[in-house]
């Protein structure tokens, strides 16, 4: 197996971090006096690894190009899987509606897809809004906006200007991992960085933070249609 390196990043660390990315390339970090040959020494001493991380990687695509829009298939909702029904009914106006299940009016994959998007973006808005005046009000901060976005492999972010953003996908995932998501954004308020501080002040509102990001991690590519 060939392994790529996309990208060599030279910093004032210590310690060198090898990252595997989707396209299944490598990213590879290192103190700035680190030579190429020893580059090319920790790559090989981690082959095994990498070679591992690809291979999920190329699992993981197959199972997400395998998604249809039929019948029986099932969908993401709050940590949830829900079938798919499509159905005639003159009762239904909406083409996606939830019941313990999803709803469609349309058999065309194209318009239930759109169905899909615009259903969970409407549900993110209402759950994430509701999540984030609650966590904001329970930390004692404000933040500026809030929007949700179309962010395929960024769940939130937060600007300079105290703007928070989520990716609607987040709507998939369960309440737990939506509410760390949330904390860890408007944490970012007052800590704008990744620093002890700013895990210990996540740690403070959410001490089970840690099982939260692991789902996300091992989990966050099926959240997607």
């Amino acid at each position: 197996m060939e392994i790529k390196i996309k990208k060599i990043i030279k910093s004032n660390r210590k310690t060198v971090s090898l990252k595997v990315c989707d396209d299944t390339s490598l990213i590879v970090r290192t103190p700035l006096k680190f030579k190429e040959s020893e580059i090319e020494k920790i790559v090989s001493k981690h082959t095994r690894w990498i070679e591992k991380k690809i291979q999920e990687i190329n699992s993981r695509d197959k199972i997400i190009s395998q998604i249809r829009f039929v019948n029986g298939e099932k969908f993401f909702y709050l940590g949830e899987r829900y079938p798919l029904r499509i159905i005639s009914s003159e009762e239904q106006a909406s083409p996606l509606l939830f019941d313990r299940g999803f709803f469609s009016l349309s058999e065309k994959v194209i318009d239930i897809r759109s169905a899909f998007m615009l259903w969970y973006k409407k549900e993110a808005k209402n759950v994430i809004f509701h999540r984030a005046k609650y966590y904001a009000q329970k930390i004692g901060l404000d933040y500026n906006k809030l929007k949700i976005s179309n962010a395929c492999k960024q769940w939130g972010s937060c600007t300079g200007l105290n703007n928070l953003y989520f990716s609607w996908r987040l709507i998939m995932a369960p309440i737990s991992v939506v509410n760390y998501v949330v904390v860890h954004e408007l944490i970012h308020i007052i800590e704008k960085n990744h620093s002890k501080n700013f895990w210990k002040k996540v740690d403070s509102i959410m001490p089970d933070y840690k099982i939260q990001r692991n789902w996300l991690k091992k989990n966050g590519y099926l959240l997607t249609i």
